[in-house]
């Protein structure tokens, strides 16, 4: 198995490798529109790139300044090495070193029990969005004694 880095990436910089990743997992195979899936958002966003040995990009996330974390996306040759979690972790401490009290997303539906386990509950129904039943889920964050100082 090969090993993935995860870094912190920029819009701006590695806009391309980003696209790429959400346009094979959103628009190829799911078929979420284009313009569903760049909101517009993206430039205030932090972003997390996961990268193979060779450099290729084969997964994304990104965080919100409203503490939403989204448009995280694996390609399918990828799956099942816990990249996913990986981004997932490098968001979640993101938003604790920022101090925010809480992140949130809407997980799609037969993604909930991905989530769980990182400690997101469900606070939503069920609801569509680009066709895709989804629910809202929210963690709460726990913030160091230094920080809250």
């Amino acid at each position: 198995m090969s090993r993935i880095r995860i870094r912190e990436a920029s819009w701006p910089a590695d806009r391309e490798a980003l696209e790429a990743v959400r346009c094979e997992v959103f628009i190829k195979e799911q078929n979420v529109p284009r313009t569903l899936e760049f909101d517009g958002l993206d430039a205030t966003a932090l972003h997390w790139l996961a990268l193979a040995e060779d450099h290729e990009p084969v997964g994304t996330l990104r965080l919100l300044p409203s503490g939403q974390i989204g448009r995280m996306a694996v390609l399918p040759a990828y799956r099942g090495r816990k990249i996913g979690s990986r981004l997932l972790h490098h968001a979640i401490a993101a938003a604790e070193a920022h101090g925010w009290h809480e992140v949130w997303l809407n997980a799609q539906h037969t993604r909930r029990s991905f989530y769980a386990p990182h400690g997101f509950i469900v606070i939503s129904d069920v609801f569509e969005d680009a066709g895709i039943p989804h629910q809202r889920m929210l963690r709460r964050l726990h913030r160091s004694m230094a920080m809250a100082s």
